[in-house]
């Protein structure tokens, strides 16, 4: 019988379709499948070597306190070590900058804090964004600002500080870690509502800027507690009033602004991690997990208690965190608007 060579060939073009089909197909399950595995085995390594945790201030301030409990931490629980490199300048976007530019492989990881939310409004060519150019990985804390002058300031209360600031206009000093820091911003905010004019003396970190109080350089600051208990409680400056609206635990015989007829006036400032953007997820999740796991230990709530620094809630989820650093760049915004701060 006579065969049609075409109908051959066509029949021979489809088997081949079919197989060519079924093994695409194959091999594009197998890559399905092998994703979730490949990003569980960097997960289960990750650390394998030491991981840097950068900070954008010099040493001694609680940005670097901070990060340096968590490095502490972290190589207790990972067994790897967890280092801290400080990288200051320009009120810490040289760090942020730094570490958006780093590899995104989980070894490499910033320290950030209230000013970074704050740059957003007073940096006209920010070179980055800190919550869509970063990974926010945990919220690590957040403190109270103490309002501290030097003892030979002849002031011992808030409304004493106001009544010298508006009978010398200009004269009164206010040191800071740095222009548009949250110790910079809470002066700033004091000024606002007490209608006094302070003059602001920035310096690369909270260190340099304390130590410019207590030399007498400087008249005052509004630091952060952890930054300056250790001076006030052996007398080296002195506690006017405390920038939230409870009290402190570490300084209970201090009163609060609002207590002290500042009203209203509420600021605490808060320290956070980032990853690099595109970092791994499940080893962004690990990290959370480990620090979380940490701010229930008896050890982590003893050295935060004992500093004045507040541990997270428990509601500390990267998205969470994410989200708390958008309202906090919205918030800072208003503050720097009213306050008529020149862009930088």
């Amino acid at each position: 019988m006579y065969q049609f060579p075409l109908m051959d060939e066509c029949l021979d073009q489809k088997m081949k379709y079919k197989k060519f089909a079924l093994t695409l197909t194959l091999t594009l399950s197998t890559i399905s499948l092998a994703l979730p595995t490949m990003s569980c085995a960097a997960e289960n390594t990750w650390p394998d070597h030491q991981v840097t945790l950068v900070v954008g201030y010099a040493a001694g301030g609680t940005t670097d306190i901070i990060a340096r409990l968590m490095a502490k931490t972290l190589t207790a629980a990972t067994g790897q070590p967890f280092v801290v490199e400080n990288r200051s300048g320009a009120n810490s976007n040289i760090g942020a900058e730094n570490v958006k530019r780093a590899r995104a492989d989980g070894y490499t990881y910033f320290v950030g804090s209230t000013a970074n939310a704050i740059n957003h409004s007073l940096y006209k060519n920010l070179n980055y964004n800190i919550y869509s150019d970063f990974e926010s990985v945990a919220l690590l804390g957040t403190v109270p600002n103490l309002l501290v002058v030097n003892p030979k300031l002849p002031v011992k209360t808030v409304q004493e500080y106001i009544d010298f600031a508006k009978q010398n206009p200009g004269k009164l000093s206010c040191a800071s870690s740095g222009t548009g820091s949250g110790i910079h911003m809470s002066c700033e905010l004091f000024k606002l509502k007490t209608g006094t004019n302070i003059l602001h003396v920035p310096f690369r970190g909270s260190g340099p800027a304390d130590a410019a109080v207590i030399g007498n350089q400087v008249d005052s600051i509004f630091d952060n507690l952890p930054s300056i208990l250790g001076q006030v409680k052996a007398g080296s400056l002195r506690a006017l009033g405390i920038t939230t609206l409870q009290r402190s635990p570490s300084v209970p015989n201090v009163p609060t602004l609002d207590e002290a007829g500042v009203k209203g006036f509420s600021v605490q400032s808060w320290f956070g991690l980032f990853a690099p953007k595109n970092t791994d997820p499940q080893i962004v999740q690990k990290i959370n997990a480990l620090l979380n796991q940490s701010f229930k230990t008896k050890e982590m709530i003893a050295s935060y208690s004992s500093l004045g620094i507040v541990v997270p809630s428990e509601k500390n989820t990267p998205r969470d965190f994410n989200e708390f650093v958008k309202g906090e760049v919205d918030r800072w915004a208003t503050v720097v608007k009213e306050a008529n701060l020149p862009p930088l």
